[in-house]
């Protein structure tokens, strides 16, 4: 079982800037799905990126899936090598990505998103057209039916048209 919040604040602790997509993203939002990770896109700069990999060494980090026999060192140099990271951890499975199909990295991300409490957490996360945007351009199964509710609850908000 995924630490949500424990992930969240571990990253918030460490000052890593991120922003949230995804499930958690579309939980903030209203959407009643569940997820089993959490997703952020994390800012590339050299500072961020040792930041990110001080924040999760403590939760052992690993790549998700990967036999446990296979070494993995998730340090600066690991994250500046690659771009998107499917990790598990002590606090369960984040998805850390450099850049999202549809939306492009962090920065290209920041005007769409806004500083808001998620489970008790200060944090970025995108908002909710974007958030479609992102996965209809990620166009899984799963995607498109989040899309349908998502589309629903953004047309119920006060001042929808």
């Amino acid at each position: 079982m995924t630490d949500y919040r424990g992930l969240l604040e571990t990253l918030a602790k460490s000052q890593v800037e991120f922003i949230i997509v995804g499930g958690i993203a579309a939980a903030f939002h209203g959407s009643a799905r569940s997820t089993n990770d959490v997703d952020v896109v994390y800012r590339r700069t050299p500072e961020n990126m040792r930041r990110v990999a001080s924040a999760l060494e403590p939760i052992h980090p690993r790549l998700r899936g990967a036999p446990k026999e296979i070494p993995f060192l998730f340090d600066a140099k690991t994250i500046q090598r690659g771009l998107n990271f499917t990790l598990s951890t002590d606090l369960g499975d984040i998805d850390l990505l450099g850049q999202v199909t549809g939306g492009g990295s962090y920065d290209d991300l920041l005007s769409h998103s806004t500083v808001t409490e998620v489970l008790g957490i200060s944090c970025r996360c995108v908002d909710i057209e974007t958030l479609i945007a992102l996965k209809r351009a990620a166009g899984r199964r799963k995607d498109f039916e989040a899309i349908a509710e998502l589309e629903l609850i953004r047309d119920r908000k006060p001042g929808a048209p």
